[in-house]
């Protein structure tokens, strides 16, 4: 059988409760089609880059699959028709990762400080620009 990592978006307005219940959905439609659920993970409620169905924000969800392809075109056609669900992508992988993935591991993640105070692509506003000339305006 094949592996796969199948993400949904799940309504902003919707309860964790009903979230899960989703999850329960898609878990319930692998595993009635001879398929297994390795891991579920809730990613929690997250902005998105642009608005999706006056959305701006979405419950996302991961499930790792080890399933025949059948599965996953029956888990794709529920999900579409689905009204709950505004996106969702299956990605076929080599390996499940082991573990919590990159969006659950806090220590992955890069510190924050680094992007804002010193950046070198920006001259120091607070002092002269040692590649320009200094101008004097006292008419010399």
């Amino acid at each position: 059988m094949a592996l796969y990592e199948h993400v949904f978006l799940a309504r902003q307005d919707l309860a964790q409760a009903q979230v899960d219940a989703l999850a329960e959905t898609a878990t319930k439609i692998v595993e009635d089609n001879q398929g297994k659920v390795v891991k579920t993970e809730t990613w929690g409620l997250r902005s998105l880059a642009y608005k999706i169905a006056k959305n701006r924000k979405a419950h996302y969800v991961m499930l790792e699959i080890d399933a025949p392809a059948g599965v996953v075109a029956e888990l794709e056609r529920q999900t579409q028709i689905n009204e709950d669900i505004i996106r969702y992508m299956t990605v076929k992988v080599d390996a499940l990762e082991s573990g919590p993935t990159v969006m659950m591991r806090k220590s992955d993640r890069g510190e924050r400080d680094g992007r804002r105070g010193d950046r070198g692509d920006r001259p120091d506003r607070d002092g002269p620009r040692g590649d320009r000339p200094r101008r004097d305006f006292d008419g010399e």
